[in-house]
């Protein structure tokens, strides 16, 4: 007897689902800093890279996709650690942060990297600063504390102390030989030559005296273990050192172990090149690779040698991008190779020379054939550029996940829905003109490091954004009076859909926020941060463009400069958030949120004192309330003092007169109301990801985290205005992700919808509230596949608001809305209602381990043609296909899936029929 996975729908209907169980990588590529590469020696298909803004990436294709590891199984120690493979592609290790405690703490994977659990013992007290694992055992592993180095020889379960520097103590790399040991650090080389029971500091000849290794590896082949490093003075080397400190870089030096003393190994390198990372395979002592820049050109360099050091050739190529297939980093292109500059990390396949990849300031770069050529991996493949000829500009990408640089806002076109402008962090901006599924740096005028907010002039279709030179705004290193007052910024303006900006007004301070007066949308506020001149500031002739005039308005009590959200609500009252600033080692009690009914010359504290004294974040305005009484506040925790825990969301009913806090999260950043459904919300914290309540007008609302979300820093849930079934998230280091909600109700009339199925047919009901335009006709429409409506019913009334109608000849899945038509001629739509009446759809799924197939099983033949998608526990679609339904589907071919935990969905006119998980073997 099988015993599947069930669900049954005798009569099933949707008008409101839950929130998307999927979000997708929907930005571009590549713009942060990545770290500390390192390639599998069973499969070196199988890649890690780390980023500062906490993701460790994953790939199992050599960078043509690219996942984050669930921020609640590994966040990135900021590049200093890298993913330690084993003789067993199961058993993994590598440095876990803990966000709270600000500890690096080692952990282990036993089933290849799905999940991580923190090892039982750590000898260095959550201060990790150097791990490596034996490639050839699964039960040896180095770990280092800033002073020493210690050994297990049991998986992590025992540690010793091998050797105490008594001092700071580079590791710089291992290289494990079986009893042979060889560990490169700041004062020299320590070898073990008993499998690690006793290590020594060796004093082969040749090392120069006072010079320590910044990087270091080795090989063996034929007989030669070669040991080979680049070396800087010991005072520069310290641990934590990396490439931003390049140019301490002294010389290269190498060694047969056993037949000789160190000697130098620098012919064929440029004397004007700066290097650090060194990198080779396990196995092949005749090649390495090392990595750094010219600072002549600020170009990334990558050396090879394949006569141990001997001679070097440079084979990263990068005038006219002679080798390298490019994405939108390259020579001439939308960022030359200067915004790469220094690589941040080298590593090279332990069993394969021919396999290498790079990481820089911004990308990385794949060779699979010794350096003869390479490509990006940071863009979709099929976007990327050929070598030979300089990268062209303006041209638009699709992400292939490797999504590293933060982004603050969107902005979808008034009346263009295509056209989309994204507010980032580094790379500026982005512009898409396809809905989201590419962007491009397709516009001109923007020199500033950061957008954080674009609007849109309701009229006359003028963009307006607010730039800054300063980035990552009110984080927690940018509080201070020091890194931000040095800052500039301004508003600039676009009239032609994005495509060339021009200034509107130069502050010579950053400037972060903008609203607009509904009534009369040529008076704008601006936040401007600084910490004498920072405040609101308003002009009420912004259509002058270039010649409106600004004024600043009072500052509000207590607030000291650093003014964040501001919004004008539809009676003229104009609201605004202030966030934290640190003077003298504290908060100052200068944040909160602050109105005024007279355009600024006066002002209210309306904040929930103390809690908002600190760090308040986005204040939302709930857009389901018509009178704009009911306002949620995100409020982060600060540290050091009467700041501490006043984290989570507040919510008000009656404008700030009164507060009540409804989520106790630690550092809450923003809330999302569903702008269709006032039950539903979104909270973005900083380190604990994304959360979602179905009641949040209960008095105790319920939140859920959303697993579902692997990031640990969503900055905004944003609704696109022009198709509210797509959910888009910015974040803080992780780009965009989208999601679908195909049953989000379009709310242009409080409407209460419904539909019963029943076996004579399904009635529908609808009620809802008097539009203040006079209605002509309302149509009840009908559908067969949820885009070709036909009406089934219509009334011609200006006094009927609600009614009923049964149809009597629906399909399997029928779909239904109302339509309803003003006597100006305009048409408004209803939220879409999907009825399922047949009566015999029982699903199974089977079985829930799987090894190489799964079946999909139904009680009645007839189902036809379902969308088959399976997707891994990082959201990525591994399948998403059409298949044809008999009584029961076979899907084949799942041995090659990763072993883990995987979700299978069907679909079937975009209606859900199953969703369910089983795990890979």
């Amino acid at each position: 007897m099988k015993v599947p996975f069930c669900l049954c729908f005798f009569v099933w209907t949707f008008c409101i689902s839950a929130q998307p169980s999927v979000w997708y990588n929907s930005g571009i590529g590549g713009g942060g800093s990545l770290f500390a590469p390192s390639i599998s020696p069973s499969n070196p298909d199988h890649i890690y890279i780390q980023c500062d803004m906490s993701e460790v990436f994953h790939t199992t294709n050599a960078g043509q996709q690219w996942s984050p590891v669930p921020f609640t199984q590994l966040i990135s120690t900021g590049g200093i650690h890298t993913v330690e493979f084993t003789s067993d592609p199961n058993i993994l290790y590598t440095v876990n942060y803990g966000f709270l405690d600000d500890t690096r703490f080692p952990v282990k994977s036993t089933d290849g990297g799905a999940t991580w659990q923190a090892l039982s013992n750590d000898p260095t007290g959550g201060e990790v600063w150097y791990i490596s694992a034996d490639p050839n055992s699964t039960q040896r592993l180095i770990l280092a504390s800033y002073t020493a180095l210690y050994l297990s020889s049991d998986g992590g379960n025992t540690f010793s102390l091998k050797y105490n520097n008594n001092s700071d103590f580079l590791i710089s790399g291992v290289f494990w030989d079986g009893n042979n040991i060889f560990v490169g650090t700041q004062i020299g080389l320590l070898v073990s030559s008993d499998g690690g029971n006793q290590f020594s500091l060796d004093n082969g000849s040749g090392f120069p005296s006072g010079y320590g290794f910044m990087s270091f590896t080795g090989s063996k082949s034929n007989g030669i273990t070669r040991l080979m490093g680049t070396i800087a003075n010991q005072a520069d080397l310290y641990p934590g050192v990396n490439a931003l400190d390049i140019d301490i870089y002294s010389s290269i030096i190498a060694r047969d172990y056993g037949a000789g003393g160190w000697t130098t190994k620098v012919g064929g390198i440029s004397s004007d090149d700066n290097l650090f990372y060194i990198a080779s395979a396990d196995n092949n002592s005749a090649v390495f690779y090392v990595g750094g820049t010219n600072p002549n050109t600020a170009y990334p360099v990558i050396y090879k040698t394949s006569d141990g050091g001997n001679t070097w050739s440079p084979v990263f190529l990068t005038t006219n991008n002679q080798n390298i297939y490019t994405g939108y980093s390259g020579y001439q292109g939308d960022e030359d190779w200067w915004y790469g500059e220094i690589v941040f990390g080298l590593a090279v396949a332990p069993t394969d020379a021919q396999r290498v990849i790079f990481t820089d300031f911004g990308f990385a770069h794949i060779s699979q054939d010794g350096g003869a050529t390479w490509r990006q991996a940071y863009v979709d493949a099929a976007d990327q550029n050929p070598p030979g000829s300089p990268t062209p500009k303006d041209k638009a990408y699709h992400t292939n996940g490797l999504e590293n640089t933060s982004c603050w806002n969107l902005h979808w076109l008034k009346n263009n829905p295509s056209i989309m402008m994204a507010s980032y962090t580094d790379i500026t901006a982005l512009r898409s003109t396809d809905g989201g599924n590419k962007w491009a740096f397709d516009f001109d005028g923007i020199s500033y490091n950061t957008v954080y907010h674009v609007i849109e002039h309701p009229t006359n279709g003028t963009l307006y954004a607010a730039v800054s030179s300063v980035h990552d705004m009110y984080q927690s290193t940018y509080l201070m009076d020091s890194r931000i007052d040095g800052g500039t910024g301004a508003i600039l303006y676009s009239t032609d859909q994005g495509e060339h900006w021009n200034m509107l007004h130069n502050f010579n301070h950053p400037v972060i926020w903008l609203a607009l007066d509904p009534n009369n949308p040529n008076r704008m506020y601006a936040s401007v941060i600084h910490s004498v001149d920072g405040g609101i500031y308003t002009s009420a002739n912004v259509n002058l463009l270039s010649s409106s005039s600004w004024t600043k308005t009072s500052s509000p009590p207590r607030t000291e400069g650093h003014p964040y959200n501001v919004a004008v609500l539809n009676d003229g009252m104009l609201v605004t958030t202030w966030s934290g600033r640190r003077a003298s080692g504290n908060f100052t009690a200068s944040s909160g949120v602050f109105i005024s009914n007279d355009q600024g010359s006066t002002w209210q504290d309306r904040s929930d004192r103390p809690n908002m004294d600190y760090w308040t974040k986005d204040i939302t305005i709930d857009p389901n309330d018509p009178t704009q009484n009911t306002w949620y506040v995100a409020v982060f925790s600060g540290w050091g003092g009467p700041s501490n825990d006043k984290g989570g969301l507040y919510k008000s009913t009656d404008r700030g007169l009164s507060w009540t806090k409804i989520f106790n999260g630690y550092r809450v950043e923003s809330c999302t109301i569903d702008p269709a459904n006032p039950s539903k919300a979104y909270v973005t914290t900083e380190n604990e990801g994304l959360w979602y309540s179905s009641n949040i007008n209960t008095s105790n609302p319920d939140f859920i985290q959303q697993t579902s979300y692997d990031f640990m820093h969503p900055m905004r849930v944003i609704y696109n205005p022009h198709d509210l079934t797509k959910i888009w998230i910015t974040s803080f280091g992780n780009g965009l992700k989208y999601g679908e909600d195909t049953s989000i109700p379009l709310q242009l009339f409080n409407l209460d919808f419904n539909g019963y199925a029943s076996i004579d047919g399904n009635l529908l009901s609808w009620k809802f509230d008097p539009s203040e335009e006079i209605m002509d006709t309302l149509y009840l429409q009908r559908s067969k596949d949820g885009k070709s409506y036909e009406n089934i019913y219509l009334e011609q009334s200006t006094t009927h608001f609600s009614g009923q109608k049964k149809d009597t000849q629906p399909y399997p899945i029928t779909y239904y809305r109302l339509k309803i038509r003003y006597a100006s001629g305009r048409s408004e739509y209803s939220q879409i209602l999907a009825l399922k009446n047949d009566h015999f759809h029982q699903i199974f799924v089977f079985p829930t381990l799987v090894s190489d197939h799964i079946v999909i099983s139904h009680v009645n033949q007839g189902l036809g043609d379902i969308n088959v998608k399976i997707v891994n526990i990082q959201g990525n679609r591994v399948i998403d296909e059409i298949m044809s339904m008999g009584d029961e589907k076979i899907i084949n071919g799942l041995e090659i899936l990763p072993p883990g935990f995987y979700t299978i969905i069907l679909y079937q006119n975009g209606v859900l029929l199953y969703s369910g998980r089983f795990i890979k073997q």
